[in-house]
């Protein structure tokens, strides 16, 4: 691998949620385009680049920000994913998924975060 992002966990598991967010929002209706389905789409992705992003070419505490940044953008999802479940975009099966896949992210970022002297 080319790149450090690429071989940490956290970013690979970050990868894998976006194209499963990228699936489940191909079926919200349009209205909600430019709405919950580009919001939630950019949080997921922003997991990533911000994970990509902090891991090359800087210092320690900059990349510890830059997991800061992922953490929110994850905690961001899991605010999307209540309100898909309220307006009835996805069913409770669904939230549970992807809000134990979304736990089990954050509590890995944290830990790379918390393993960063």
């Amino acid at each position: 691998m080319a790149f450090k992002f690429e071989g940490l966990k956290v970013w690979q598991k970050s990868i894998e949620l976006s194209g499963e967010i990228s699936k489940l929002t191909e079926k919200f209706p349009r209205k909600e385009l430019f709405v919950l389905t580009s919001q939630i789409q950019r949080a997921s992705d922003s997991i990533a680049l911000n994970i990509a992003e902090g891991s090359t070419g800087q210092t320690n505490p900059e990349f510890k920000k830059f997991l800061g940044y992922a953490l929110r953008s994850a905690i961001e999802v899991v605010s999307c994913l209540h309100l898909a479940r309220r307006r009835k975009l996805i069913d409770q099966e669904e939230f549970e998924r992807f809000y134990l896949i979304l736990t089990d992210l954050v509590k890995s970022i944290q830990a790379l975060r918390n393993s960063i002297k």
